[in-house]
């Protein structure tokens, strides 16, 4: 029996690899200018202070540290997150509904392990974050798609879905919504918060970006207004400490965690002890909100050269204007396709993301996405150039 003959599990039908991923390769070419990630910006990693953090905890806990740890994670560091999702999220919890986890990522695949059967539907922002779709497919969830305008999901239309298809879940990504960059509104939260108690529904609330506001009122998560339990909070360091840490959290009902926790046991055992407790640290020496501070100005700096560059071509139609996080979201006539104008600004050095793969229901062939936190200002100016140049040529 040859190997391709081999069959794989029906989960596996249907699923691609990251698109994003698959952009990867042209990121690399030497001189491309990339518009397509989302990574934080290199000035905005922290190196010489983690590593002075790293080397004291060697030092002084080495031998703790290097140990298989806890699954729920290391318990100093819930401890100092309880202080810091209330300071941040406004959402009050205790050490014992906190599960740390490998970036916020594998909180909603612990998630959809211990709550998704086949054919169970689950409620999602239409576009939304590739990584979730790939997630919820994974475990061969029925997806439907919510829309919504400027101010995030429509909880009207929210509420006639409930009803309409009884969902086992709602994915959200609430603040500067990757890919939109959209935020839901201060009071379209406490409403969402009401539904998932009135119609019995899990959210997961995944908020990675919520400090990278630029302008703006800090707005609390919806978890802030949830009395009944059926929120949890998935948050993530790795877009103001580091990606590289993997350090994420997951904050919720002590009855879901704990069928999480025995998930995780089968996975990866627990979070690394050590990058666990270089963000402790980070959070007990006060060094995470002057970090924010320092990095903000430069962020804010590139999506604003970014936005004035998009509102000087004629043909979009509309573009998204975020008050913070990484993303800008392009839309042109819908008639229009991307394909072309993502061919030649490769030819050309840049790279973007098309829309489409963002989108459940798939189509929206005339969107892109762009990021603008990995690139310096000069290569935005001159990025932004070419692509100009490029959609002058391919959506006349």
């Amino acid at each position: 029996m040859e190997i391709r003959e081999l069959r794989f599990a029906q989960r596996m039908s249907g699923l691609s690899g990251s698109a994003i991923r698959e952009i990867f390769k042209y990121v690399s070419q030497p001189g491309v200018i990339s518009f397509a990630g989302g990574n934080p910006g290199t000035f905005a990693l922290p190196y010489e202070e983690v590593a002075r953090i790293s080397s004291e905890l060697l030092l002084s806990q080495g031998k703790v540290l290097l140990q298989y740890g806890a699954t729920e994670g290391y318990f100093p560091l819930r401890e100092s997150l309880a202080g810091y999702i209330e300071d941040t999220f406004k959402a009050r919890f205790t050490s014992q509904e906190i599960l740390i986890t490998s970036g916020s990522m594998q909180g909603l695949d612990l998630l959809c392990k211990v709550l998704i059967n086949p054919g169970d539907i689950v409620l999602t922002e239409s576009p939304t974050f590739l990584g979730a779709l790939q997630c919820l497919n994974a475990y061969q969830a029925q997806i439907v798609p919510l829309k919504g305008d400027d101010e995030g999901i429509d909880p009207d239309y929210l509420e006639e879905m409930i009803k309409t298809h009884q969902p086992k879940m709602l994915y959200t990504i609430p603040t500067f919504q990757n890919p939109t960059g959209i935020t839901l509104s201060l009071e379209r939260r406490e409403r969402i918060a009401h539904l998932a108690a009135q119609y019995g529904v899990v959210v997961a609330e995944d908020d990675p970006y919520h400090s990278l506001r630029y302008s703006g009122e800090m707005l609390p998560s919806i978890k802030s207004f949830d009395r009944s339990n059926w929120i949890v909070l998935l948050g993530s360091f790795s877009k103001v400490i580091s990606p590289g840490l993997r350090v994420g959290f997951m904050a919720g009902s002590e009855n879901i965690l704990r069928q999480c926790i025995i998930c995780k046991q089968c996975v990866d055992v627990h979070t690394a002890n050590l990058n666990q407790a270089i963000v402790d640290v980070y959070l007990r020496q006060g060094l995470l909100a002057p970090h924010i501070k320092s990095i903000l100005p430069g962020y804010g700096a590139r999506m604003a050269s970014m936005l004035e560059s998009l509102s000087a071509i004629p043909q979009i139609k509309r573009c998204t204007q975020p008050e913070g996080g990484l993303f800008i979201f392009v839309f042109f006539d819908e008639d229009q396709d991307v394909a072309p104008l993502f061919q030649a600004a490769i030819d050309k050095g840049v790279a973007f993301v098309p829309g489409s793969p963002f989108y459940p229901e798939g189509g929206h062939r005339h969107s892109l996405r762009l990021n603008f936190s990995s690139a310096s200002l000069e290569d935005i100016h001159k990025g932004m150039d070419i692509l100009t140049q490029c959609i002058q040529k391919t959506m006349s």
